[in-house]
């Protein structure tokens, strides 16, 4: 369908800022960037109580940010993971979105700063994205979480951590994922399915930008058929948790997102995709100027209230 006249307005704006792509920028330039884009916390869309802390790992500290929901403990939770081509992106990139996410669903929304590329490279992201979750799981009773209804969201590149813990989580046996929620995740080194060509220029993300996101986050191109890598290229899919994916039409990624459903839905995963026609990589976050913005975050969150059993709303 024609482009969303919201979306048209929200890339006139962006092309008239005329700033570099994050692809002409030194990473460390391009984070400045998004975060000086970063939307501001809607107060409609907004929780009272937020900590940050820094849980331990081999690794070294990995910091997380908690939203908690008004209610009674012990929460529902969903370990998220900001999008940014694992390149840009931190907590504050994508705090308003959290804040949304916590006060529609009524979880405790964990997020999740994994180390990006090219300072570290794959599987650093992976790493500290699948101990983050095994540590809500471990520590749920210290932080009023409910281990037994824990979800991994992602959006982008956090939408690839997300089912990449969860494939991680069923291959090493915990923790319990009950639900994985993918906003147009990145799920196959290809830059040339169809929505990627069509898509490639004009509509915020590029094909050119996410060349170069792979090529700061993948060391050596002949390991992207490991399947944390490039999901959509496992062999074994099943035994998952129940998936909800939403696309956007005018996106590269879109075509891959898809696929993924599919190739879930043929190994036995209950899955919901949704396509949101009209609008552009990103939408999700900008929900103070995009009506369809709105309309994929209560799905999501219905998603969450219903499948996580949210008090007050249990079906």
């Amino acid at each position: 369908m024609p482009l969303d006249p919201q979306a048209k307005i929200i890339l006139e704006e962006d092309a008239a800022r005329n700033l570099p792509g994050y692809n002409e920028l030194p990473p460390p330039a391009a984070r400045k960037q998004m975060l000086d884009l970063a939307p501001p916390v809607d107060p409609t869309l907004m929780v009272e109580h937020v900590v940050d802390q820094k849980i331990n790992d081999p690794g070294g500290k990995i910091p997380i940010r908690l939203y908690y929901p008004k209610g009674d403990s012990p929460f529902p939770v969903v370990v998220y993971f900001h999008g940014g081509g694992w390149v840009i992106g931190n907590l504050d990139t994508h705090h308003a979105f959290c804040h949304a996410l916590s006060k529609s669903s009524g979880c405790l929304v964990v997020a999740v700063d994994y180390r990006l590329a090219p300072e570290y490279r794959y599987p650093a992201a992976v790493e500290d994205a699948y101990a983050a979750t095994c540590w809500v799981a471990e520590n749920a009773e210290a932080i009023q979480a409910d281990n037994r209804r824990i979800a991994v969201l992602g959006d982008s590149a956090g939408g690839t951590q997300a089912t990449v813990v969860a494939m991680k989580a069923r291959d090493h046996g915990k923790p319990h994922i009950t639900l994985q929620v993918l906003v147009y995740p990145i799920t196959d080194y290809n830059f040339d399915t169809p929505s990627y060509l069509k898509n490639a220029d004009g509509y915020m993300l590029t094909r050119d930008l996410m060349i170069w996101f792979w090529k700061q986050y993948l060391e050596n191109k002949e390991g992207a058929d490991d399947p944390y890598i490039s999901p959509l290229r496992a062999d074994n899919l099943s035994h998952l948790p129940e998936t909800l994916i939403l696309t956007a039409e005018y996106d590269p990624l879109c075509d891959e997102g898809e696929a993924y459903a599919r190739r879930l839905q043929e190994a036995g995963v209950k899955v919901k995709l949704t396509r949101y026609d009209g609008v552009i990589h990103g939408f999700i976050r900008m929900t103070s100027r995009l009506d369809k913005a709105r309309q994929a975050l209560d799905e999501v969150a219905g998603t969450l209230r219903r499948v996580l059993k949210v008090k007050g709303d249990e079906l």
